[in-house]
């Protein structure tokens, strides 16, 4: 399902760079390292705390800039990012990229004269319109910095990156289906209420249909005010996989999946 990402030029190319892994990458976590052969700096970042749930979504980012000897790299602007990941649907096994990348620009904060930079009390959370469908509960936090500052030239780029842990609470989805034995050119309806943890309005929360193993959905809608929905869709000679997805629309609320009692007896017999 597309999603939305950063507008600007930089951070797309930035996640391009990022999912490739091709900035350089002295460290790829918050712990200092020595500078491979050939790199002038090295970067870490890290944030407090590094788990957050419903209740407590913010963080400080903070980092360092050094140079190949460890000493610290004052006045280095470095670009901070939250990146939202997702699993990629793939059921057919193809060599891709299991993980789609969704950047949000945080700040570009600049290195002190201890080589130290801090961004105080950064949200991390999903931000935009876009589905939290298959959204993985493991925000990263990326830091990077290009010498020449063209990201075209990736070979004097510098990255670190943390993750932060997202502690999500569940969810339900009670349902009913019309019928459960059904062939080619019936109509399947499902009708149901999803139900999220207290404090939570059940309202807009996504929910999809699944009748073939190929797509992860074929019919979608949004709950009511108060979680009910209805999904109707008819019934095709080659489906065989009924399965409701929900996705609520709080990335701390986690989607259920639900297999439907559903059988379609137009489907050859084993």
């Amino acid at each position: 399902m597309p999603r939305k990402s950063l507008p600007t030029r930089l951070a797309t190319v930035a996640a391009l760079l990022l999912t490739a892994g091709a900035l350089s990458a002295p460290t790829v976590s918050a712990n200092a390292a020595d500078a491979a052969p050939g790199d002038a700096y090295v970067l870490t970042v890290s944030t407090d705390p590094a788990t957050t749930d419903h209740d407590h979504r913010r963080v400080d980012v903070t980092g360092t800039v050094t140079k190949a000897d460890g000493t610290p790299a004052p006045h280095i602007p470095v670009t901070v990012e939250e990146v939202v990941r997702f699993t990629t649907w793939n059921p057919w096994g193809d060599p891709i990229d299991p993980t789609y990348y969704e950047p949000r620009e945080l700040g570009r904060p600049v290195s002190d004269a201890d080589g130290r930079f801090t961004i105080p009390d950064v949200a991390i959370d999903h931000v935009g319109a876009s589905s939290l469908l298959n959204v993985q509960q493991g925000v990263q936090i990326t830091a990077f910095y290009d010498e020449d500052g063209d990201l075209n030239t990736p070979q004097d780029g510098y990255f670190a990156d943390t993750t932060v842990t997202t502690d999500a609470r569940p969810s339900s989805v009670t349902y009913t289906v019309n019928r459960k034995r059904l062939k080619a050119g019936d109509i399947l309806i499902v009708q149901g209420r999803v139900a999220l943890p207290e404090g939570v309005g059940p309202g807009g929360t996504e929910v999809f249909l699944q009748t073939y193993w190929e797509s992860q959905y074929r019919v979608k809608t949004t709950t009511r005010a108060d979680g009910t929905f209805m999904l109707l869709a008819r019934v095709r000679d080659y489906d065989d996989t009924f399965t409701l997805h929900s996705a609520p629309r709080d990335m701390y609320v986690s989607g259920t999946t639900e297999p439907l009692p559903v059988i379609n007896t137009s489907l050859p017999r084993a």
